[in-house]
């Protein structure tokens, strides 16, 4: 399950300049815009082009001045407005012109011939312009480039101090944290069902987190790294979270490709500020996801000792156990691939504890789906442990899907209550895939796919070690054309030899079926012949079951060496290849003639149930075991889940 973690430190001032950083580009580019246009408009007003009605030159304001036809002129500047003798009744015209540049008005009137006693008829005033409006229209030819500039020269700056902030701060620690006193975040171990040997193991974590001096009073250190390995899904940071809940610790997460950077240093540097960060903080709980990211093991790659990766590895292997003694600070680590860890992760000192966790059994299932079905609008007739029979195999993580998968099925049908039919859908969707809606079978190949899956389901029925059926349908879905499901009677964690060639029958099933029926195959058993050559192929390389080979792990890769060391591959001759292939064979010679014996003795039954599928294309447990039950044939039955006492 993604996990909604808080940013701490300098990484949350990351987090706002970087929301800042593309804001302020845009509005000052606005900014600059709005200013660039101004200035233009005020420079288009002072030099638009004036009514040629209005303005007239200086000769023929002299002409007008000289024939007393002016009764007043204003000087503004280099501006005139003349203001023409009108009659009586009448509104004067005003006229506008310019004096010559550092003339008085009398001297250019003068030179154009006008005389004294024509100017002294006129009224002569002279306006000082002054305010803001004169000095910003005289200074803005000469400012707002300066401005301009000085605007330009300062955001180039302040992009350049941005960019030295993000260099200092590049190798500051991309740790998210939980704080033990945020509830909405707080996991236990009541939030993570199932792994209880693991809980158990963990606890020792809690109680020291919880009680350091307990400990230390004895002289006892508790292990500073914790390794926890399993599948994808199982629940290695739920459990990681919940020692945190529990011992109510600051909780630091990342994952092993935040140290990893091109920049050799980088890594190192973010691995000593985490520490640093946890430190303050402790007791406090470090969690690194899929720490195989930087803790492969050294010597076998390109670069020596000097890529940043291992740069990064040994300075997490100086602080797990360098001079100083974290007392308070454990280290925990998920990783699925815990064999290519490099060693001196793993010597006592550093991850010295390791704990697996598997994948859940029959009850534990059923606990996970009461726990992600609590928020879930569930009907009163679903029956959890029907899904929990059926989904062995699955992850803490494929089940939260699954019931996902359920209610975004019901909300498609407008229901108010998920339903037990929904949940059933969402199964085979999660394990399958979803329906082909759009293919249409005709009634031939239907036919064959229904003699097709009733071989496979007849076989699995009648073989003792074969797990028995919970469903079998002529559905198409994904690739198939149709599935027959068959779910183990108990969690087996040591197959036998029998029960895998059982499987190998069972798989073979379909082919024999279709041999027997039409004396023909199709390429519907194509998948099923792959799955059981693999099996076969194991159990004679890796599990060592006949006698003509012995046991004897036998790799088919040839061997090969890296400085010096073996990595992969086994010595193996041509002799032994061809005698693998030739029990290969056998094995499945031996499986394919036990499923037409199967066919041939419940011939009947294995007619039956073909042909009710090809009514009803669907036939749950009950419905196929009553076929059973008709032709004799004695039913597998589960063991019930016992359910835990609790105190």
């Amino acid at each position: 399950m993604k996990l909604p973690l808080q940013p701490i430190g300098n990484n949350k001032k990351k987090k706002k300049s970087k929301g800042k950083n593309q804001r302020p580009n845009l509005s000052m580019q606005i900014l600059l815009g709005l200013i660039i246009f101004f200035a233009f408009s005020l420079l288009i007003d002072s030099f638009a082009p004036q009514d040629d009605d209005i303005n007239i030159s200086i000769s023929e304001t002299a002409m007008l001045v000289a024939e007393g036809q002016v009764e007043k002129i204003l000087v503004k500047g280099e501006n005139l407005e003349i203001t023409l003798t009108a009659e009586e009744g009448q509104e004067p015209i005003i006229k506008e012109s310019k004096k010559e540049v550092g003339t008085a008005l009398s001297e250019s009137l003068v030179n154009y011939g006008v005389t004294n006693e024509a100017l002294q008829t006129v009224d002569i005033e002279i306006d000082e312009p002054s305010g803001f409006g004169y000095w910003f229209g005289q200074l803005a030819p000469f400012l707002l480039p300066l401005a301009g500039l000085i605007f330009i020269i300062w955001f180039f700056m302040r992009q350049v101090k941005g960019t030295n902030g993000k260099a200092m701060n590049f190798g500051n620690s991309k740790a998210r944290v939980i704080l033990p006193n945020n509830k909405a975040k707080r996991v236990t171990f009541k939030d993570v069902a199932g792994n209880r040997e693991a809980k158990k193991e963990l606890e020792e974590m809690v109680e020291f987190l919880k009680n350091p001096k307990k400990f230390i009073s004895m002289g006892a250190k508790i292990p500073k790294g914790v390794l926890m390995t399993g599948r994808p899904g199982t629940g290695k940071t739920m459990l990681a979270r919940a020692v945190a809940g529990e011992a109510k610790v600051p909780f630091f997460y990342l994952s092993g490709s935040d140290f990893v950077e091109m920049f050799v240093g980088v890594g190192a540097s973010r691995v000593r500020d985490l520490f640093k960060m946890a430190k303050k903080m402790s007791p406090a709980i470090i969690f690194i996801d899929e720490i195989d990211a930087v803790g492969r093991s050294r010597g076998v790659g390109i670069g020596g000792g000097n890529d940043e990766r291992e740069q990064t590895l040994n300075q997490i292997l100086v602080e797990m156990d360098g001079f100083e003694a974290n007392e308070k600070l454990i280290v925990m680590a998920a990783t699925n691939r815990s064999d290519v860890l490099d060693p001196a992760l793993l010597r006592p000192g550093r991850f010295d504890r390791r704990v697996t966790l598997d994948l859940p059994d029959r009850r534990d299932r059923k606990k996970i789906l009461e726990i992600h079905a609590a928020k879930k609008p569930l009907a009163d007739a679903v029956n959890l442990t029907t899904i929990a029979e059926r989904t062995a195999g699955f992850s803490g993580a494929d089940l939260e899907s699954l019931m996902n998968e359920g209610a975004i099925i019901a909300a498609l049908h407008d229901r108010k209550t998920i339903n037990q039919d929904d949940l059933l859908e969402a199964l085979e969707k999660v394990m399958i895939g979803p329906k082909r809606q759009s293919h249409l079978a005709g009634e031939k190949e239907k036919k064959k796919t229904a003699y097709h899956e009733a071989g496979h389901a007849i076989v699995a029925s009648v073989l003792p070690d074969a797990d028995p059926v919970h469903k079998v349908t002529i559905i198409p879905r994904a690739k198939a054309g149709g599935f027959t499901m068959k779910l183990p009677l108990d969690e087996r964690k040591l197959p036998t030899k029998s029960a895998y060639e059982d499987d190998i029958a069972m798989g073979l099933g379909g082919y024999a079926a279709e041999e027997k029926i039409y004396g023909d195959i199709s390429t519907g058993p194509s998948n099923d012949l792959k799955v059981v050559s693999a099996t076969a192929r194991d159990m004679v390389m890796k599990f060592g079951m006949l006698s003509e080979i012995g046991p004897i792990v036998v790799d088919g890769k040839p061997a090969q060496t890296m400085f010096g060391n073996r990595v992969e591959g086994n010595h193996r001759s041509e002799k032994m290849l061809e005698t693998i292939d030739a029990e290969v064979s056998k094995i499945i010679q031996r499986g394919l003639n036990r499923a037409r014996e199967v066919l041939n003795e419940y011939h009947d039954a294995f007619v039956e149930i073909a042909e009710t599928l090809i009514k009803v294309e669907t036939l749950e447990q009950k419905e196929y075991n009553e076929i059973l039950t008709k032709h004799g044939i004695a039913l597998k039955e589960l063991p019930k889940i016992k359910e835990e006492k609790t105190a």
